[in-house]
């Protein structure tokens, strides 16, 4: 029989460090606060404080880090409140934009509090008030005093739609013993793709399983039907595309392609959604470099005919600049950022255009590609000539966007399915509080 992993020197100097490291870590919160990234009502969440009193009875806590995570983490909130009716769903994450979705998109009976900070004392503040039966992290987050804090304490632990990143994969490999014994605490792991798998099997020295990216089975963005139309109206018959979820270093290369696009199609219009839409004024002030036109969303600004770039730098909005545009360009893989989702475009009926660094969304990208969903471009001419193809051929662009919507739509309730019932399987049929 293997040996059980044990704590290795590595994560006792890592849980002994972060205690000393409180005043850093109020620090670093206070810094983020200023800088608009914390949320000031909310702030004494990150620090293991409770926002509301625990509910009796059973309690499933399931973390998802950021907005990504915390959309796939809806259709398995609504699985998990069909299997096991009675029980309270408890929703971490831990940025201000993805707290936002979920206060208006978690179903009842379930809520959000944001994830505290992984110190010693936050987390173990945030365990003793919430007392979770199970817990259940999405995708990545593997910090050390939280996981083997909650395997202390919880009856059930699960990692679903497991991923790590390749470079994640190379530093961990640094640190064997220690990524096994985290890992070790999950009584079971389901992978998001086969290349996650094999990393995870790796690392963990454990079965893996795999059914598929729980992505798929994320409902479509939400929107706002009168904004939609407004804004309709006022973009009328222009040539539009959409640039969504960009990061620095993505921005200069889109401008670039509008520019040249702009030769052959005066009137087109470039909308910029970026992945953190603090950054609607340090893009703006790219367009302005380079004589372009811009105006914000934030501002309440209007699509006025002369207009070339409009960026949508608002929370909660992507729905409705995906409606619009039947074209997207997705960001974070012109950088090597691992790109973002494509299945949020792709079923509200967008051909997909994207970089080649989308290493979190492999097999994905590969799935819509085979499809004649997605096209990938390297770089600003490339772009070009993909946007081009698009606004010129109206057969190219609606087989494009079927197919992206066939492979979004082809396997998202079996995904579903097969997560929810994996997990029911290794659940225990009665947990602490049921």
């Amino acid at each position: 029989m293997p040996e059980s992993p044990t704590e290795t020197l590595g994560i006792k100097i890592y849980r002994r460090a972060s205690r000393a490291a409180g005043p850093i870590a109020d620090f670093t919160l206070n810094r983020r606060l200023v800088a608009g990234k914390e949320d000031e009502h909310r702030i004494a969440e990150r620090r293991g404080h409770p926002g509301r009193e625990r509910p009796e009875g059973e309690l499933i806590w399931v973390h998802g880090a950021s907005v990504g995570e915390s959309l796939s983490v809806l259709p398995l909130v609504d699985c998990l409140q069909k299997t096991r009716p009675g029980a309270h769903i408890l929703v971490t994450t831990g940025t201000v934009t993805s707290a936002a979705l979920m206060e208006k998109r978690l179903p009842e009976g379930a809520f959000h509090q944001y994830i505290p900070v992984d110190h010693p004392d936050y987390v173990n503040r945030f365990l003793t008030h919430w007392r979770p039966d199970a817990a259940i992290f999405v995708e990545s987050e593997f910090w050390p005093n939280l996981i083997l804090e909650a395997r202390q304490r919880c009856g059930f632990m699960a990692l679903v739609n497991g991923r790590i990143s390749p470079k994640s994969f190379e530093d961990w490999r640094r640190q064997p013993k220690s990524i096994k014994y985290i890992l070790s605490s999950f009584d079971t792991i389901i992978a998001q793709d086969y290349q996650n798998a094999d990393r995870l099997m790796t690392l963990s020295g454990k079965p893996v399983e795999m059914f598929g990216n729980l992505k798929n089975a994320a409902p479509p963005l939400p929107s706002n039907e009168e904004d939609v139309a407004a804004l309709r109206a006022q973009i009328g018959a222009r040539p539009l595309w959409l640039a969504a979820s960009t990061h620095p270093g993505e921005e200069e290369i889109i401008i670039t392609a509008h520019q040249i696009l702009k030769q052959e199609f005066p009137e087109i219009l470039t909308i910029i959604a970026p992945r953190h839409p603090s950054r609607g004024e340090e893009i703006a002030e790219l367009c302005k470099e380079r004589n372009a036109s811009v105006a914000l969303r934030s501002q309440n600004a209007q699509i006025t005919p002369e207009l070339e770039f409009y960026l949508a730098d608002t929370l909660g909005e992507l729905g409705v600049f995906y409606r619009l545009s039947d074209i997207a360009f997705v960001g974070g893989g012109l950088t090597p950022k691992g790109g973002h989702n494509p299945l949020e475009p792709a079923r509200l009926g967008s051909a997909i255009v994207h970089g080649p660094h989308t290493f979190n969304f492999a097999e994905t990208y590969a799935d819509m590609r085979k499809a004649g969903g997605a096209a990938l471009v390297r770089n600003e001419r490339e772009l070009a000539t993909a946007i081009r193809r698009l606004f010129a051929d109206q057969k190219t662009r609606a087989a494009m966007t079927a197919g992206a919507l066939k492979a979004a739509e082809e396997n998202a309730e079996k995904v579903l399915t097969d997560i929810c019932d994996n997990l029911l399987e290794h659940f225990p049929k009665r947990l602490n509080g049921g």
